[in-house]
């Protein structure tokens, strides 16, 4: 097994070309004779975000990637509304950790400097070396990487940047879950798959897991949620975690949508690009997720995952438009667009929420293709009743550098959905524009404590170069959010 070490290198401020080496990289310089900044003078400092490699410089690694950190001094950014810093660790490491793997045909151990932020360097790291190819043929599968934190040799890491690391590492691995998941094709990904699947991630925590089928449904009276069934052969499932290590307090419940593969139903989508629709269960690979790891990081919180998994397909039984239904709290809902169905299954599944009592709400959805048009890649849009809680989570997308944004659930919104002629309600609105917005207003139809959030994450359901650190494909974002969030949320 090959072995090799990622070091950083900061911008020095007001000194053209000027460098500062990381405590490590400068210990690794003394030890070569200043081989280390020799070569770097040669070629001139590094951008930030970039890394070289050098094969020379100590017996202990077969290579060495340096990598460009930025300004030393860079810190929160009120335009980009991100810490700055952070992001920068986090993007290094993944271009150190890239170039190392492109070199080998082997599997390789990369020891990782803590880069003066331990959890970011994880996390840049861990997310980097995600790749789903389990369903390729051994040959064409790329060669496991072993990650450690940086702490002997060079420099010794202390307790608080050992924490800092596993805290990062669990965050990343926790959105790796959700990545896969995502990125399964829907014939390995069913509802009753994905539920196995949770239920097997979930078996070495302390987390409480109920699989409902179709008759627990039925007898729910979700009938917005089975409208969206009737057109699969799959069976649907309403998959339930707990994990109480806060007793005594009101839970947080997160609610996603799991569309496991969605077709448009009777209104069919386009077929380009329509295999992308397999990830829009993402929004419940990210409640699950979060879940699993803050059960794997033993937090002091009381959480809930409701998952109403299903398929959106079209067939002889399939919901019609114009169909009405009825949903759990017995308003009825005219189904004037059956490719709307996430908001269908959602609104169930916010309705028995409210079941536990909750100290708020938070659901997350690839709703609307109105958020990619609106965002695009850079947030996830957010509707929220409490000003409080939207402050908590955007300062916690700030952190993680998986930001949030707020748009509006106005009333206006509320009256197009409401000016239904057969039903209480209409799943769209009449009007062409809000579209994310409207979706937004249906689903707060169905909500009635004072706490509740949804995330509609449909502009960041897939990665193409927009984050440099998670690569192509499914991004499992905004799981590292939702982690900072419920920590904060259960501490306030």
């Amino acid at each position: 097994m090959k072995k090799a070490l990622i070091l950083g290198v900061f911008d020095k401020d007001g000194e053209n070309g000027s460098f500062v080496f990381t405590k490590a990289a400068e210990k690794l310089n003394e030890n070569s004779g200043g081989k280390l900044k020799k070569y770097v003078d040669v070629v001139g400092p590094l951008k930030k975000g970039k890394s070289r490699l050098y094969y020379d410089l100590s017996s202990d690694y077969d290579v060495v990637s340096l990598i460009g950190l930025g300004s030393e001094t860079a810190g929160y950014n009120e335009n980009e509304e991100v810490e700055e810093n952070r992001e920068n660790v986090r993007a290094a490491v993944a271009s150190g950790l890239r170039s190392i793997r492109e070199l080998f045909n082997t599997s390789v151990t990369i020891d990782v400097d803590d880069c003066k932020d331990a959890e970011a360097a994880a996390e840049g790291a861990v997310l980097a070396a995600h790749y789903f190819d389990e369903l390729k043929q051994e040959s064409s599968k790329k060669k496991p990487v072993t990650i450690n934190l940086l702490n002997s040799g060079l420099v010794e890491a202390n307790a608080e940047n050992v924490e800092k690391w596993q805290r990062g590492e669990l965050a990343a691995k926790g959105q790796n879950i959700a990545r896969r998941l995502a990125e399964m094709p829907a014939n390995y990904c069913t509802p009753t798959k994905f539920a196995e699947m949770v239920s097997d991630l979930s078996k070495k925590h302390k987390i409480e897991i109920h699989v409902r089928d179709k008759a627990w449904i039925e007898s729910q009276k979700m009938g917005a949620f089975l409208s969206v069934t009737r057109g699969s052969d799959e069976p649907p499932v309403f998959l339930e975690m707990h994990y109480n290590n806060l007793p005594n307090t009101k839970p947080i419940v997160l609610v996603g949508k799991g569309i496991c593969f969605d077709s448009g139903g009777i209104s069919l989508k386009p077929s380009a690009k329509m295999g992308a629709m397999r990830a829009d269960m993402e929004g419940a690979a990210c409640v699950v997720s979060t879940v699993i790891t803050l059960a794997a990081m033993e937090a002091k919180v009381n959480v809930i995952a409701l998952t109403p998994l299903c398929e959106n397909l079209p067939s002889g039984k399939a919901t019609k438009p114009s169909d009405v239904v009825t949903a759990m709290n017995g308003k009825t809902i005219q189904v004037d667009n059956t490719d709307a169905e996430g908001r269908l299954v959602l609104a169930d599944a916010l309705c028995y929420a409210q079941k536990f009592d909750p100290e708020l709400i938070l659901d997350v959805a690839t709703l609307t293709g109105a958020m990619t048009i609106a965002l695009g890649a850079s947030a996830t849009g957010v509707f929220t009743t409490s000003t409080k809680h939207f402050n908590m989570l955007q300062k916690c997308g700030t952190k993680t550098g998986d930001r949030v944004w707020r748009l509006p659930v106005f009333n206006l919104f509320t009256k197009q959905i409401s000016d239904a002629p057969l039903a209480d309600l209409n799943n769209i609105s009449g009007f062409p524009a809000g579209g994310s917005c409207v979706a937004a207003a249906f689903l707060k139809e169905f909500v009635t404590i004072p706490n509740w959030l949804h995330l509609d994450i449909a502009g960041v359901m897939e990665n193409k170069d927009e984050v440099p650190y998670l690569g192509k494909g499914m991004a499992g974002r905004p799981v590292r959010t939702l982690i900072n969030f419920v920590l904060s949320a259960s501490n306030q």
